[in-house]
């Protein structure tokens, strides 16, 4: 519910009631009465709340948030879960690969860490320090 996922984002960025209504343009009583299911915002509220928290409006309305959806530091990000399918394939959640900025035929570098898991980076990352450090021409 919209109601709960406005309070929880925005207890997770440590915002007051007043600092987030400042943000959004309404009144604390306007952003308390949101929290408590008892009016909605209008869209052009709920797009601000969305682009403060960095998230989509679906995410917003349907509350589809993880605790864990806001960014605990700059460029830091926690997507989500993804499933692997039979073959051991994934999708990239959509709100990575446009931050990241990754495309149609990018090839990855899958690196892994028994205690820390998995990670993807752009081969290019790679290319690039190969190349400063004159390991390729």
């Amino acid at each position: 519910m919209i109601s709960e996922t406005i309070a929880l984002l925005r207890k997770k960025s440590g915002y007051s009631q007043e600092k987030l209504a400042e943000k959004v343009g309404v009144s604390r009583q306007t952003l308390s009465k949101w929290e408590l299911g008892d009016s909605l915002p209008d869209i052009i509220s709920s797009s601000r709340l969305a682009e403060i928290f960095d998230i989509s409006l679906d995410e917003l309305v349907n509350g589809d948030v993880s605790p864990f959806a806001t960014k605990a530091k700059e460029g830091k990000y926690i997507f989500g879960t993804v499933t692997v399918g039979e073959k051991g394939q994934i999708v990239i959640p959509a709100r990575a690969r446009k931050i990241f900025n990754i495309q149609k035929d990018d090839n990855l570098m899958v690196l892994g860490d028994v205690n820390q898991g998995l990670a993807l980076l752009k081969s290019d990352f790679f290319i690039q320090a190969f190349e400063e450090m004159g390991l390729m021409k």
